[in-house]
């Protein structure tokens, strides 16, 4: 078991309100850690989006919706061994 730090429940739920939120941004994977990620997530939604009509923002915000989701449904324990312990980017 990790060693739970006060501040991972705070992460946990400001990550996924703000990966339903503003998904597309990246923002969720910054709060996290994931710097390269979120630029992804961004470059993504940014240059992608103003070439395609905004089907790759859309793409990125249900990406943001979904692992918003899977952060607000883990247990505080299983949300800090995969996204701390064992760095899963993403999903």
């Amino acid at each position: 078991m990790a060693n739970l730090n006060p501040t991972h429940p705070t992460k946990q739920l400001l990550a996924g309100y703000c990966g339903i939120i503003l998904g597309a941004f990246g923002v969720h994977k910054f709060i996290l850690g994931y710097a390269p990620e979120g630029f992804i997530m961004l470059v993504i939604s940014g240059v992608g989006g103003s070439f395609s009509y905004s089907i790759a923002f859309l793409i990125m915000q249900l990406v943001g919706l979904i692992e918003g989701m899977i952060y607000l449904n883990k247990s505080p324990e299983e949300f800090v061994n995969t996204y701390f312990v064992n760095k899963q980017g993403w999903f």
